[in-house]
């Protein structure tokens, strides 16, 4: 049997509170967000759906949010993404396209994604930051380590970019599915995919990563940076992002703790992303 997803449409009377919503929903499991004209569709495993936890969330009750659900099946999926997936160009640098989309011709590096259930299509302002810092860096011939890799979008980029060894490593069945197979579909196989969480970082030695890239969200980042340090290698380079810009001083003051120093970091529509070295 097909696992069941719920679909949750959210219709909100402040939209600016659009984003702060799904992260907090992010928060309950929800798994993907496809924007509206006046809010968004979310979808959820059916066995993590709380409709009451979601009425309480601060950024529903802010944005005078209201709700529908209904169920799908996981096979539906890709029709409803199909209808509202466009392509997304980061500059000159970089574009990311589905399968049925006409190539770019002007981008350094073209992605194909299908992106299913999972994080990454590089329409939420989180991963378009991260692809922009990795634009600023030189990751030829590097170790790369993309915690929390949904699509494999970031990962996959790198490996491009000319990495000599690139990981993703995300916890969700769908994601490591869909990440296998947008490998293969950008031909760069060599890109290892797991199934687990930072704890797997154990499997490494100490300063193994030559650069790492985490785009998950706050509380997440604040458990397991202590891993990400331990795996980076001295002057290595972190990148964190999935946190408002409010949070970004709290992410500072942690990192602190364990060698790593902001050298530069992006903002956009409250979204924020910071580059680290390990001193």
């Amino acid at each position: 049997m097909s696992q069941k997803y719920i679909e949750v449409k959210v219709s909100l009377r402040y939209p600016d509170f659009s984003e702060y919503l799904m992260a907090e929903m992010a928060e309950l499991g929800f798994e993907s967000f496809v924007e509206q004209e006046e809010g968004f569709l979310a979808y959820i495993q059916g066995e993590l759906f709380d409709q009451d936890a979601i009425a309480s969330l601060d950024s529903f009750n802010k944005a005078c949010a209201e709700m529908q659900w209904s169920e799908i099946a996981q096979q539906n999926w890709n029709e409803e993404w199909e209808k509202n997936f466009e392509p997304v160009a980061v500059g000159d640098f970089c574009g990311i396209r589905a399968p049925f989309h006409e190539a770019f011709t002007n981008k350094k590096f073209e992605i194909i994604i299908e992106p299913k259930m999972s994080f990454g299509t590089g329409h939420h302002e989180t991963t378009a930051l991260m692809i922009e810092l990795l634009g600023q860096l030189n990751v030829h011939d590097k170790t790369v380590l993309d915690m929390g890799c949904g699509t494999a979008v970031l990962a996959i980029l790198t490996a491009k970019m000319g990495a000599a060894e690139v990981t993703g490593i995300d916890n969700d069945e769908w994601a490591f599915e869909n990440s296998k197979e947008n490998i293969q579909r950008n031909f760069v196989p060599d890109v290892n995919i797991l199934l687990g969480d930072a704890s797997l970082l154990y499997n490494y030695g100490n300063e193994y990563f030559d650069i790492i890239i985490a785009n998950i969200n706050r509380n997440i980042l604040l458990n397991d940076i202590k891993h990400y340090s331990r795996v980076l290698k001295q002057n290595g380079i972190l990148l964190l992002s999935g946190f408002y810009s409010e949070d970004r001083k709290i992410l500072l003051d942690h990192c602190m703790q364990f060698s790593l120093q902001e050298e530069r970091y992006l903002s956009q529509h409250n979204w924020t992303a910071i580059q680290l070295k390990k001193i």
